[in-house]
């Protein structure tokens, strides 16, 4: 399975296939998502532009880094957001123009002859993703190509229902975040795929790291990312929404939260409205 990395074309037709095989027998999208307030739409992004100083290029995913000026600052997080009826639901019957995203993905018109609700509703949280990415990165959303939906994701912070739509980078490398995103991540599937960057995330949370009254612990699993020399913690729903896509497409799971070393990190009170911080300390 790992030879795959090394071959893009047939990691791609795998995504596809999997996917597929998975959405095959599952009612992904219920009715009334495209006007609940509590439906989000995010794009795992997959490309092959992780770090230009490397002889060759490699599979990596590509993640957003939360802005100081948004909730959950600092986290990594897949671009996308709610549903803004009126644009997505234009921007849905763009992208199933012929040569477009939806069109060009292998599946669209069994899903529109077999599963015609369903199939507008992926249109529409599609769009939601792409639109969002096209704001927060600048991704170009006509030259993404669509790979298929993971399933679904509950936040267990908020009130909300997150759907995941993967989609492949074919030649942009260059993204210009606003003030949304502070910067650009790309980590390599071969890392992800190494049980070795994994870790317990033991966090302080409602109060100062420093004070002893007042303090939430919580433990949760997460993935290390050594960026030249900053250090990136995924955790939280982009890291349960990425270990789902390991999982399905390389049958990955990382190692048991038992086996995993501890960093520690505090998150402020306003870390869930915005204007917080969170701070990953150290093994």
């Amino acid at each position: 399975m790992l030879s795959f990395l090394g071959d893009s074309p047939r990691l791609i037709e795998h995504i596809l296939r999997v996917l597929h095989e998975k959405s095959r027998s599952e009612r992904l999208f219920p009715k009334g998502i495209s006007g609940s307030a509590d439906t989000s739409a995010v794009l795992l992004l997959l490309g092959l532009h992780c770090d230009h100083s490397r002889p060759a290029p490699e599979p990596c995913l590509v993640f957003n880094k939360r802005s100081m000026r948004v909730k959950q600052p600092g986290d990594l997080c897949f671009p996308g957001g709610r549903i803004a009826p009126r644009s997505d639901f234009y921007l849905s019957k763009i992208l199933s123009l012929p040569l477009f995203p939806l069109a060009r993905w292998p599946y669209w018109r069994r899903w529109q002859k077999q599963r015609h609700l369903e199939a507008k509703r992926l249109a529409l949280l599609l769009a939601a993703s792409m639109r969002e990415g096209l704001e927060e990165m600048r991704l170009n959303p006509l030259a993404v190509r669509f790979l298929g939906p993971l399933p679904r994701q509950g936040l267990q912070m908020f009130q909300r229902v997150i759907y995941p739509m993967v989609g492949w980078i074919p030649r942009q490398k260059r993204f210009f975040p606003n003030w949304e995103v502070e910067k650009i991540v790309h980590i390599p599937l071969q890392n992800l795929l190494n049980g070795d960057k994994y870790a317990s995330y033991r966090l302080n949370m409602g109060a100062d790291r420093d004070s002893r009254s007042n303090r939430i612990t919580d433990d949760f699993p997460c993935f290390l990312h050594q960026d030249r020399d900053e250090r990136e913690v995924l955790w939280g729903a982009t890291y349960r929404i990425t270990m789902v896509f390991l999982e399905l497409v390389f049958g990955f799971r990382p190692p048991s939260p038992e086996a995993l070393p501890v960093i520690y990190g505090s998150l402020d009170e306003n870390y869930l409205t915005g204007s917080g911080r969170s701070s990953p300390g150290s093994r």
